[in-house]
């Protein structure tokens, strides 16, 4: 009987080292619950996976992004419900200071309009984190610069910002601005301004000056309204947002699951598949390759 050949060992061996890797990727699988671990496990799967993860990275930073939109829309908002409690009580004291007759209360009044024009700048000029609110894209310095008298008094309020506001994506083609334009901006100082004239108004003690004042701010309240307005369809489209951002970070979980997921129970099946021929091919090649010095010399 003759010596098997190094060629036919050579595959023998080369096919127990197949059937052994082959066993050892089911395990491999039953443990982790995943398919593939690497390119060369499936290549097709692997590159739509490898896309799939990719977009999942996207919609997180989407997600942080909208946080980011959401918490400089509320400041917004808060910063301009201030200003429209400062009109609201500003539109009283015009009313008041309207009538002719009521002229001796002027200095209360416009000490308190002094104190509401200083809160009017602070909240112009309000930040959230180190952004400022009402400045366009130009968040990193204040926005709306005070002339002041020799009393410290502001006499005016100029626009320092920029003419459009600063964009953030959040969401696959979904551009949003939480900061308020350069026109909404101009409205406000403009605000500022016409509470300056009623104070000036009732510091000269002119009922008909006040009058023209109050409807001038009257006309400025309005403009609060729409901008409050339009931050409130700002935080509605965030949250249209997050919604499909969410739906499709479950989905993406979902197609990533079906391509790189281990179906357990084929898996235990095939498994046991694998060791059986491993231990057959053993056992074969033991006794193929197993010649007694007895056999050889027959």
């Amino acid at each position: 009987m003759r010596v098997p050949s190094s060629t036919f060992t050579d595959t023998v061996a080369l096919q127990l080292q197949k059937l052994f890797a082959r066993q050892t990727t089911l395990q491999s699988q039953i443990a982790t619950g995943q398919r593939i671990t690497g390119p060369a496990d499936d290549p097709t799967a692997m590159s739509r996976v490898l896309g799939l993860e990719a977009e999942k990275r996207d919609i997180q930073q989407f997600y942080r992004n909208q946080g980011h939109a959401t918490q400089i829309s509320q400041a917004v908002f808060s910063s301009l419900s201030g200003l429209k409690t400062i009109s609201d009580r500003a539109g009283e004291l015009g009313v008041l200071g309207a009538d002719s007759t009521n002229t001796a209360s002027y200095p209360a009044y416009a000490a308190e309009l002094n104190q509401m024009i200083e809160e009017a700048v602070q909240d112009s000029n309000s930040r959230s984190g180190s952004d400022y609110l009402f400045g366009g894209t130009k968040t990193d310095a204040p926005p709306f610069e005070a002339t002041r008298d020799s009393s410290g008094n502001i006499t005016a309020v100029t626009y320092k910002g920029a003419a459009t506001a600063a964009q953030i994506q959040t969401g696959e083609g979904s551009l949003i601005s939480p900061f308020t334009g350069g026109e909404v901006n101009q409205q406000l100082g403009d605000f500022v301004n016409n509470l300056i004239s009623l104070r000036d108004a009732l510091t000269n003690q002119d009922p008909g000056a006040v009058q023209t004042a109050a409807t001038t701010l009257h006309g400025s309240e309005d403009d609060l309204l729409v901008a409050i307005s339009g931050v409130g369809a700002v935080q509605t489209r965030l949250e249209a947002d997050g919604a499909q951002n969410a739906a499709r970070f479950t989905d993406l979980g979902k197609l990533i699951s079906q391509d790189a997921d281990a179906d357990l129970a084929q898996t235990v099946v095939k498994f046991q598949q694998a060791q059986t021929a491993y231990q057959a091919a053993l056992q074969s090649g033991a006794q193929v390759m197993h010649l007694s010095l007895l056999d050889y010399l027959q």
